[in-house]
């Protein structure tokens, strides 16, 4: 059962994935954002403002922090109450050119802290939910994270091409470190996407060498209540305030220790 609180936001999570599968793939207008190869389209906005409106009806004392909206930065007084962390296309590229995933992100802060976290993926339609102490799960189903050793697992990650050469190449450095510790390695193009692959026991870690807040504050939510762990690729917690870079893990890795890449690797980060 969900609460009163959650149905609605996952309803709004919903129908911000139709509008997305409404998208006329063949005449998308884009906009080049600061960044190599970072894109924004009409339906990431039409998203974010349906999100926006929505929500804001949800929860009218709650403040917003949007990748798309010019309220990007995470203000002090956040701190305190509810604050919606909404990045309504993760995986623009992706959308782009129908290379799936791309998912709804919708995260609730109270008090600056992780509280409720939605990712939908209309394309599988995959509902990731949780809310803090109430478990996480995958539509109906409840999700925990994998209980095998890094050994075993597949692990995924992200190349931050927006952030210059040198934190992207120290992804691929670090990707290949993991690379001789795992199975293999998986790059979907949607961190949201990703961090759900972990809460559900598809992979056992992720890293992105830089995230922004709409990136990671639903999806952390879903990964505690699963059983994983996350911090910042120093070992640090995460301030839930702007851009860090992101190591999310299942609770049998973190358990094990071991999968922290070595500090020589991260190069500018």
């Amino acid at each position: 059962m969900m609460t009163p609180l959650m149905q609605q936001i996952a309803e709004a999570a919903l129908e911000a994935g139709r509008i997305m599968k409404s998208a006329d793939q063949e005449h998308l207008s884009t906009i080049n954002k600061e960044g190599h190869a970072n894109f924004v389209t009409k339906y990431d906005m039409q998203v974010q403002r349906f999100l926006m409106e929505k929500l804001a009806a949800i929860l009218p004392e709650a403040h917003f922090v949007g990748e798309e909206n010019g309220q990007e930065v995470f203000l002090p007084e956040y701190k305190n109450g509810f604050t919606f962390v909404i990045d309504p296309i993760d995986g623009t590229t992706n959308f782009m050119k129908a290379y799936r995933p791309s998912v709804t992100s919708i995260g609730l802060l109270k008090d600056g802290e992780p509280y409720l976290g939605v990712i939908y993926n209309p394309y599988t339609d995959q509902l990731y939910r949780a809310e803090k102490g109430l478990g996480a799960f995958e539509n109906d189903r409840r999700i925990t994270t994998s209980p095998v050793p890094l050994s075993d697992s597949l692990v995924s990650m992200g190349t931050a091409p927006y952030y210059g050469p040198e934190i992207s190449r120290s992804a691929f450095e670090i990707g290949y470190w993991y690379l001789d510790k795992s199975i293999d390695i998986r790059r979907s193009g949607s961190a949201a996407n990703d961090i759900c692959m972990v809460a559900s026991g598809r992979t056992g870690l992720f890293f992105e060498p830089q995230l922004g807040l709409w990136d990671y504050a639903a999806g952390a939510v879903i990964l505690a209540e699963a059983g994983g762990q996350f911090c910042d690729m120093h070992g640090k917690p995460i301030p839930f305030t702007g851009k860090t870079s992101f190591l999310g893990v299942s609770g049998a890795i973190a358990g094990n220790g071991g999968y922290m890449p070595p500090e020589e690797l991260m190069h500018g980060f």
